[in-house]
C-alpha cells in the first residue's frame, strides 16, 4: 500500500477497528514521510458459489436473494427492511459457516424457513415459485402443512383454507 499523497511505501497503523456494518475493519495510517493520515477499510472478499439446478453455478448475490423475497413479501406483514434483514442474516450465516458453495435447495430451503416463521402467506408464494408445483394438490397440501403448524397448541390460525369443490380449474 501506497500514501494517496505522497506515494510511499512506508506506513504506520495508528488505529485499528471492526466495521461491521460493511463487513470491514477500518485502519488510520500515518506516512511516515508526509506525516499525512488517511483511512483505509480492508473488506474480506468472500465469494460462495450457487450451484443450479441445470448444473450451472452462479456466484451468490445478495441483491437477487431480496428480490425474490421482495416478490413473496409483497402485501405481506413483512417489510421491505425485513426483508434485507432476512437476505443478510442468510448471507452472514453462509460466510459464518464458511459455505463456499450452496445448492438452489438448500438456499430455497432456508428462505422458507425463514418465511415460515414470519408470515405464511409469504411462505406460501415462495414454496410456489421455488417448488414448481405442477397442480393445484401440490398448493394445497403445502397450505395445508402451513395451517396445521398454525393450529398447534397455543398458535393463532393465520392461515385459513376454504375446499372449493365446485371449482374445476384452479384460479392463479
Amino acid at each position: 500500500m501506497k500514501c494517496p499523497f505522497c506515494h510511499q511505501n512506508e506506513l504506520k497503523v495508528t488505529d485499528s477497528r471492526d466495521a461491521p456494518e460493511m463487513n470491514a475493519i477500518r485502519r488510520r495510517r500515518e506516512c511516515q514521510r508526509c506525516l499525512r493520515r488517511f483511512t483505509t477499510f480492508e473488506t474480506v472478499e468472500l465469494t460462495i458459489q450457487v450451484l443450479k439446478r441445470d448444473g450451472s453455478y452462479e456466484d451468490f448475490q445478495k441483491q437477487k436473494l431480496i428480490h425474490g423475497l421482495n416478490a413473496a413479501c409483497r402485501h405481506t406483514t413483512i417489510s421491505h427492511e425485513q426483508v434485507v434483514h432476512i437476505a443478510e442474516q442468510i448471507t452472514m450465516d453462509c460466510m459464518d459457516r464458511q459455505v463456499r458453495e450452496i445448492t438452489t435447495p438448500e438456499l430455497g430451503e432456508i428462505v422458507m424457513n425463514q418465511l415460515k416463521n414470519l408470515d405464511p402467506v409469504a411462505y406460501i408464494r415462495f414454496a410456489c415459485v421455488y417448488r414448481r408445483f405442477t397442480d393445484i394438490s401440490e398448493l394445497m397440501d403445502a397450505i395445508q402443512a402451513v395451517q396445521s403448524e398454525n393450529d398447534g397448541p397455543g398458535k393463532k390460525n393465520n392461515a385459513k383454507v376454504k375446499k372449493h369443490s365446485h371449482l374445476k380449474s384452479p384460479l392463479v
